[in-house]
């Protein structure tokens, strides 16, 4: 046991008063003999020993009473566990930080993350004051345990009555900095309760440093199932709130590639979001936009209302292929982790296309699908960044398909199953495919072959080209679209281009065709007559687009001087080739795990961070599997573009990045209220604090503090003495007040 002001412990002098002032006034009584009076002496004498009894009671209810103060008001302490209490146990403190980035939110000269560090030293440098220094473990979110790696603590189990702990502990604060990750507090939760199951033999006592937000505590459902198992294993958490109110926070949270043909000399639209987690209007918000690390024009946000999303997009061009960095940013607020994004795209020098030719005999000529395909995709290689390439359907099987960026099959006849079989493989892996009919097609054959009861990459079935019945009233044009993202442009009201197409042939789907449930085919462009014109649906990663009309003006008058053809090409090329559009941007935190051709390249690779963090490149070993090289780096915590640098065997090297990015939820700086979070942890036992409460430190350090239960044992002494004084005393009854 320990007492808080344990120099007020001389106030149990006092416990001697009572029997002082019992003793004084006993002196002052004089003997006064009185006949009446021996009657009484003699009755007194009968229940002296009773009388005595009540009296010596009363001394010790009032020196009790007495004592009681003074042992309240210098606050004793015991510990929570009974070994502990007779001094053979020893204390446990399990010291839990929250170092993610929403903990650097700048308030005023400090942060959230600085209060924390104050705290913990406050604490322990109370833990120095007690009779039994304790042992102390201090965990960081970012370093307990996940999926394969084991908690890297930075203090475990250390006393901290040692000298070398008290300038160990001095050197490890002042280094300590918070992250950029966003971890969840249940693992460093989970490793608090594996240490206190390990130590049953210590009072174990744990601490949670967080900002307490709500994104977090609202709905806490496995946070509190955590909680619940401590409070099993007989600790009461104590919960530190280091943030007393929110800020205003503005963060990028998107930055991102619209669709469209990513090549050398193409302009490509890019699209940058900024959040207000602000409850006030944010007014003229700059974002300053760089392309490979030189600046561009600014977009400026006039107003973002509070929770909502902003977006602006701008377009980005560059000179030569290969990878291209684009950043944007913000000026400086609260918290700085969330005010830049970073993203890395792979431009073309040319994207190539592959057109399958179905009549090998009007190959390159003017009159084949194929070359009013090829006239709409690339007018102007300068202009579209397109390649496209004409081949027969034997090149489907004989060629390497992975490099283009989506195939057009215009009137074939047919596909021999290793061709189709090639063309699935494609697809399957992201590739995107689309097909033109025409009068050299054999609906059977593509039943059988590609549509096959639905599991083919052909979405629809088919019977036979017919003739599109003519609308003799002439009230409705002959194509009816959706707003679909390859006719997302025409779609709504009547557009006068769209309305100039005239479909005189189609291939007819079978009758009544619907999509059946499950699949992921769907009608995006119809006829007059309701029939299908154009059908969509995924296999595998890819997506695939039948038109059951012919490319080149022959079953129709589309691509006829029409400038919705070239359009519509042009969208469908961009929804095709998404495979080919992904954004490779990673969030911090996770491993950077790339392949490489093992006959190309040497294991050895050179890592280098973002150029902002000043770093020095490390060098690591890629691991060989069969002809591959495996690349895993985990260092990546913070945000910005990471380079791996590659060697030939000619000592050639090759570049590749990797941009990173904060979770963007983490900005979101909302605090959940005491009533919030007790109803989130319902049922949980748990002290809550905030880190400015003065009143947190030794009391807490040494744990339980019995001056609420002394002051509850005051209210009991008192009431006795009073009860007890009221039976010893003499009280005449109502009869003898009466007379």
């Amino acid at each position: 046991m320990s007492f808080l002001h344990a120099p007020l412990l001389w106030g149990l002098l006092a416990v001697g008063l009572p029997v002082l002032i019992h003793l004084i006034n006993m002196m002052r009584h004089r003997r006064v003999h009185w006949a009446a009076m021996e009657f009484l002496l003699a009755s007194q004498k009968k229940n002296r020993t009773w009388i005595l009894l009540k009296q010596l009671l009363l001394l010790l209810l009032r020196m009790g009473a007495v004592a009681a103060v003074a042992l309240m008001v210098a606050q004793p302490q015991v510990s929570n566990r009974l070994g502990q209490f007779f001094g053979g146990g020893k204390t446990h403190h399990i010291v839990l930080l929250d170092d993610s980035f929403s903990m650097s939110e700048q308030r005023g000269s400090g942060s959230p993350f600085a209060d924390a560090k104050r705290k913990i030293a406050g604490l322990v440098q109370a833990a120095r004051s007690q009779p039994a220094p304790p042992e102390i473990t201090l965990l960081r979110f970012s370093r307990a345990s996940q999926a394969g790696r084991a908690a890297q603590y930075d203090l475990l189990n250390k006393r901290i009555d040692s000298a070398e702990f008290e300038a160990e502990f001095e050197q490890l604060l002042q280094g300590l900095d918070v992250s950029e990750l966003s971890p969840d507090p249940g693992p460093a939760l989970d490793t608090a309760i594996k240490l206190v199951e390990e130590q049953k033999d210590a009072a174990s006592l744990v601490y949670l440093l967080s900002d307490y937000r709500l994104k977090e505590w609202n709905e806490a459902g496995d946070l509190r199932k955590r909680l619940l198992e401590l409070n099993r294993l007989g600790v009461e958490p104590k919960l530190i709130a280091c943030v007393d109110s929110p800020n205003a926070n503005l963060a990028i949270t998107s930055l991102r590639p619209m669709p469209g043909t990513r090549a050398a000399g193409v302009n490509l639209v890019m699209e940058v979001g900024v959040q207000n987690f602000g409850s006030d209007k944010a007014r003229n918000v700059t974002v300053m936009l760089y392309e490979d690390g030189q600046r561009r024009t600014d977009e400026l946000i006039e107003e973002i209302a509070p929770g909502q999303v902003q977006t602006r997009t701008f377009e980005v061009r560059f000179s030569k292929g290969g990878q291209h960095e684009i950043t944007a940013r913000l000026a400086g607020d609260t918290v700085a982790a969330d005010n830049a994004r970073y993203s890395v795209l792979e431009f073309a020098a040319a994207a190539p296309v592959l057109i399958v030719e179905g009549n090998p005999s009007a190959l390159g000529t003017r009159e084949s699908d194929s070359y009013f395909l090829a006239t709409a995709l690339s007018p102007d290689i300068g202009l579209t960044g397109l390649k496209p390439q004409i081949e027969t359907a034997a090149f489907l099987r004989n060629k390497p398909l992975a490099g283009f960026h989506a195939i057009y099959l215009a009137n074939v006849e047919t596909l021999q199953q290793s061709e189709a079989r090639a063309l699935e493989e494609y697809a399957a892996g992201g590739g995107g495919v689309a097909f033109f009919m025409g009068d050299r097609v054999k609906p059977d054959d593509y039943n059988r072959r590609l549509y096959r009861n639905g599991e083919g990459i052909f979405p629809v079935p088919l019977v036979a080209s017919v003739l599109l019945p003519v609308d003799r009233a002439a009230k409705s044009p002959d194509l009816d679209v959706s707003n679909h993202p390859v006719f997302g442009k025409f779609a709504g009201d009547r557009n006068p281009f769209i309305a100039a197409v005239n479909v005189e042939r189609y291939m007819a789907a079978q009758k009544n065709w619907t999509p059946p449930p499950g699949s992921t085919a769907k009608v995006i462009a119809r006829l007059r007559n309701g029939a299908p014109l154009a059908v969509e649906s995924r296999f595998g990663k890819g997506r695939v687009v039948a038109f059951l009309t012919t490319a080149a003006p022959t079953w129709n008058n589309w691509g006829k001087a029409n400038p919705s053809y070239t359009v519509a090409l042009q969208q469908l090329q961009a929804y095709l080739s998404l495979w080919k559009q992904d954004d490779p941007a990673r969030q911090v935190g996770v491993p950077l795990v790339a392949e490489y051709p093992a006959a190309e390249f040497q294991p050895d690779v050179d890592i280098a961070f973002p150029s902002h963090l000043n770093r020095d490149f490390v060098t690591i070993k890629a691991q060989p599997a069969a002809d591959r090289l495996t690349l895993s780096f985990a260092e990546t915590d913070r945000s910005g573009v990471y380079t791996a640098r590659l060697r030939s065997g000619d000592q050639q090297t090759q570049d590749v990045k990797y941009a990173y990015n904060v979770a963007a939820k983490e900005g979101d700086l909302s605090l959940i209220d005491r009533q919030r979070l007790a109803d989130s942890l319902s049922g949980v036992t748990y002290e809550f604090f905030r880190a400015s409460d003065a009143g947190l430190g030794v009391r807490d350090l040494a744990g339980s503090n019995l001056s609420t239960t002394i002051l509850y044992l005051l209210v009991a002494l008192l009431i006795g003495e009073q009860l007890l004084a009221y039976s010893a005393s003499y009280h005449a009854s109502p009869r003898e007040k009466a007379s």
